[in-house]
């Protein structure tokens, strides 16, 4: 494998920082490491998100038969929460292994991790013989399950980007990130198609177990194909080799994760942390907070809801993955805030007219034209937050970035019942909607302005070595 490495072309990402080469000219053919980390990049990212979505969608109909009748209400989203609070962990100590030990080894190990955890739901016996215990077990794999799936993302997104060149990372981008409301589609039919062959009581019996164990299998042909195919970008290999000079004496002396929070490169980190916190928020309030009221207020049938959120998936992932590529031509910072005006000024109109739809039609063109206005901004997401961080600490920089901002958003179940006493259930998702849009807008703001010409650059040169980014 290090003979292999070592003759590998160079990469339109190898030019030193330092040097801040003029836009780049026609892009060399990449290797056919190259392509495979491309590919691996956006196949296992919708992996990834399939393990994500198996819980909330897959599982909740068999809920009741593997917990027990007397599970709470809420015990779905409580197993949703569990995977979602393992993800900041898995962001910040894979991100760092990833930036110590390289990308490709990061990813395999995460991969194994998360095969394991699907592996084991689906072997888990019922509450009849371990009571309390099954739904123990579950939050517990699931905790253990966003731990490695956050340790994919922040090792196999920035090796994607570390591959890709400077004009083609937000295609690249957007392609990768608009595999979650795919795969998020891809669960919802399964799921439906599984209930209607099998029926409800053989789905809850074993129906569900076969979802879980086809990620496993997915996950595992990924890490055959990681295996084989998929090195490091000459860029990541290249840092690990270069001698380490000391740190700056202005500078604290904090290194790893404690850089991110309060040193070197905390000014960067807290601008992608309010920017994404935005994110997240809208992510919930028009995926899965619209997909419960769509439930309550309009009157339609569960199978049509659930047709409603697909065709807005699909509509999403669309959106989002044009949103990638016309940030290469807008620049990152001004498609981001546009985006984010869009959210807080339109999305909290379609979101009220969704909720009122009496049809499916007219919910489904709502929710979509909703999700396309809000969520379909993470488009750039996976480069911006590449171009952030340079290549010593970029994933540690993108897992914490991505995962620690979805602590807060994560936990609505716990306030959100409180802010619907103040304000009412309609008005109190609006209102956490309008926050997400403005701290969107507020965390782009705050950040470079990362236009075309600053862009079309070495990663390194784009992300600035004193963790603010240039072009402010």
């Amino acid at each position: 494998m290090s003979a292999m490495r070592s003759r590998l072309p160079e990469s339109p990402t190898t030019t030193a920082a330092a040097a801040h080469p003029p836009p780049a000219g026609p892009t060399p053919q990449l290797p056919p490491e190259g392509r495979a980390a491309l590919r691996a990049g956006v196949v296992g990212n919708f992996i990834d998100n399939v393990h994500v979505f198996l819980p909330l969608t897959a599982l909740t109909p068999a809920l009741a038969v593997v917990a027990g009748p007397g599970i709470a209400a809420t015990t779905g989203a409580i197993v949703v929460i569990a995977m979602m609070l393992g993800r900041p962990v898995g962001g910040m100590v894979f991100g760092r292994i990833s930036d110590r030990l390289g990308r490709t080894r990061t990813t395999k190990v995460a991969i194994t991790g998360t095969a394991a955890c699907a592996l084991l739901i689906a072997a888990l016996p019922t509450h009849e013989l371990l009571g309390a215990g099954t739904i123990g077990l579950i939050l517990c794999l699931r905790f253990l399950g966003g731990i490695f799936v956050a340790g994919e993302y922040s090792a196999a997104i920035p090796l994607a980007m570390e591959w890709s060149a400077p004009r083609r990372r937000g295609i690249m981008s957007g392609l990768i990130l608009s595999m979650a409301p795919w795969a998020q589609a891809a669960i919802a039919f399964a799921t439906a198609a599984l209930l209607l062959v099998l029926g409800p009581d053989a789905y809850a019996a074993w129906g569900w177990r076969a979802l879980f164990v086809l990620g496993a299998l997915a996950s595992l042909g990924m890490l055959v194909y990681y295996r084989r195919r998929v090195v490091d970008a000459p860029i990541a290999r290249r840092e690990r080799e270069r001698p380490q000079g000391p740190e700056p004496k202005d500078e604290p002396a904090v290194t790893g994760i404690a850089a991110m929070l309060r040193g070197r490169w905390a000014c960067a980190f807290w601008q992608v942390f309010t920017l994404m916190t935005g994110l997240w928020l809208l992510t919930n309030t028009t995926v899965i907070m619209l997909t419960a009221q769509l439930g309550e207020d309009t009157g339609l049938p569960a199978t049509s809801v659930s047709v409603a959120m697909g065709i807005a998936s699909c509509a999403q992932a669309l959106a989002m993955a044009l949103a990638g590529h016309l940030s290469t031509s807008t620049g990152r910072r001004r498609l981001l805030i546009g985006w984010g005006i869009a959210a807080t000024v339109l999305g909290p109109v379609l979101w009220w007219t969704a909720v009122g739809s009496s049809t499916l039609a007219g919910a489904a063109v709502l929710a979509a034209a909703l999700q396309v206005v809000t969520v379909a901004a993470y488009g750039p997401v996976s480069a911006y937050l590449s171009e952030r961080f340079p290549t010593s600490v970029r994933s540690t920089g993108y897992g914490m970035g991505y995962s620690l901002s979805l602590i807060l958003p994560a936990l609505y179940p716990f306030y959100l019942p409180w802010l619907s006493a103040l304000l009412g259930p309609r008005a109190a998702v609006l209102a956490l909607l309008v926050l997400g849009g403005i701290l969107l807008v507020l965390g782009a703001a705050l950040g470079p302005r990362l236009s075309a010409v600053e862009i079309d650059r070495d990663l390194d040169a784009v992300a600035s070595r004193d963790g603010r980014g240039s072009g402010r």
